[in-house]
């Protein structure tokens, strides 16, 4: 079992999709099938089905990221890998159930600025990596990225306030906004914490659904990071201008993730 873990890691490495995206789009689209590989959908079981609830990262075999506010002690959860379109049963996708669900300690679901929104699940055996299922890799620990530079959120949220879900996987174009823009008072203002990055902020952004998702970010190595976990977005709208997306920001909390996985 160890050979073909390692092998496999080996083979595909961190955030080096088989099926490049379909890089500089600027509004939301329909992103190129499986070319995100990492991202996961969480769903929580009703009666006798699942549904789409948030999504997430695949950052090793067995461990996926999410934001905390995804997570209610009430659901039971699966988490699916190698989906493209939520409607349909797909050859590529892979199911797991749970087998340990940790959310940061710190964080406190009735203050979602006060941050902290993220969290950690272990799934209940390794996932089998290939060509439609490979981790992204994390940022180094206190990497900040450039305002203006190009991440794209990924997910099967709403395509607009209110909207239905997307069946497909989406992609948009979202620029970093640094924190001393964000932070501004006609902006973020001090709900903003260091600990989060904004992103967006004018045509496009996430939306229900899309939370716990990714902020991917390709590196001057040509991998591809990520570097938040989509966490919140304005009251008044998806598309709110000066509103941009706000992700926690993975770099933050590298430490905490690596103990997290170590511990179990």
């Amino acid at each position: 079992l160890n050979g073909v873990y390692f092998s496999s890691i080996s083979a595909y490495g961190c955030g080096n999709p088989t099926y490049p995206p379909t890089a500089k789009v600027v509004n939301g689209v329909d992103a190129k099938a499986y070319s995100w590989p990492w991202q996961i959908s969480l769903q929580y079981r009703s009666g006798s089905s699942y549904y789409h609830t948030c999504g997430g990262t695949l950052i090793s075999p067995n461990w996926v990221m999410t934001a905390g506010h995804c997570i209610s002690s009430r659901n039971t959860y699966r988490v699916v890998l190698g989906k493209y379109d939520l409607t349909k049963v797909e050859n590529s996708e892979q199911i797991f159930g749970t087998a340990n669900i940790i959310v940061h300690p710190n964080w406190n679901s009735n203050c979602v600025a006060c941050g902290n929104d993220i969290a950690l699940i272990k799934l209940e055996r390794s996932a089998i990596i290939n060509d439609k299922v490979q981790p992204a890799c994390l940022p180094a620990p206190g990497d900040v990225l450039p305002n203006n530079y190009s991440c794209y959120i990924t997910g099967w949220g709403r395509l607009y306030t209110n909207g239905p879900l997307a069946s497909k996987l989406q992609q948009a174009l979202l620029p970093v906004v640094d924190h001393s823009v964000c932070s501004r008072s006609d902006w973020w203002g001090s709900t903003v914490k260091t600990t989060m990055v904004c992103a967006g902020g004018e045509l496009k952004s996430g939306c229900n659904g899309d939370s716990g998702g990714p902020l991917n970010c390709k590196s001057s190595d040509g991998l591809w990071y990520v570097h938040g976990v989509t966490s919140f977005g304005s009251s008044s709208g998806c598309n709110t201008i000066r509103k941009p997306t706000v992700f926690t920001r993975v770099s933050a909390f590298i430490s905490w993730i690596n103990d997290t996985m170590t511990r179990y």
